[in-house]
């Protein structure tokens, strides 16, 4: 079974050295991908010595995951102010592609990772059960059940990806149609 990402709890200035190599390493990972990337680049990007970095992560894979639960929680709650203010579906697939389309070679290591790490894959399949469970959290009269949401979470992932990676356009196809089911899909899951 794979391990669980570790939080260490502390306060004062390590938060801030935790949470600067976090941000290193999603610009690290953004830029090269994961394996363009080493744990050396992500400390000097934050301003540290290397070592550094293994003060507060075992490895690579561990902040790679602590980033992507990150980008997980930033969506949640990009999703969470926009059903707040209650955006038209159309324009909330607009802002949840932007938020893909943001961390372009991110997404695509994630992707990656997914299918040869089973570390990546289990965090993955848990992500995605935060997800239905927010889902049904802000739908509580819904007769909607994980199994009825869990095509339509992953329909509407890949159509987020394949819109934020311009795969349509790869294709020579207009992207108008898949916007739309986005939003059809979007309207769904509210």
């Amino acid at each position: 079974m794979a391990a669980a990402v570790r939080v260490r709890k502390s306060k004062g200035a390590g938060d801030t050295t935790r949470e600067k190599l976090a941000l290193a390493a999603l610009a690290e990972f953004n830029s090269h991908g994961f394996d363009g990337t080493d744990t050396n680049k992500i400390a000097r990007r934050a301003g540290f010595a290397p070592q550094t970095f293994y003060r507060w992560f075992a490895d690579k894979t561990e902040v790679f995951l602590f980033v992507y639960r990150r980008w997980e929680e930033e969506e949640g709650a990009l999703i969470a102010e926009l059903r707040k203010k209650r955006t038209p579906a159309e324009d909330m697939a607009e802002a949840i592609v932007a938020h893909h389309r943001s961390t372009l070679k991110f997404r695509r290591s994630l992707r990656q990772l997914s299918v040869e790490n089973d570390e990546v894959r289990t965090a993955r399949a848990q992500s995605r059960r935060r997800q239905i469970a927010r889902i049904l959290e802000w739908n509580p009269k819904s007769a909607s059940t994980p199994d009825v949401l869990a095509p339509i979470l992953l329909q509407s992932e890949r159509l987020c990806d394949a819109l934020a990676e311009g795969e349509f356009k790869d294709m020579g196809v207009g992207e108008d149609a898949a916007r739309r089911e986005l939003a059809t899909l979007l309207k769904r899951l509210r």
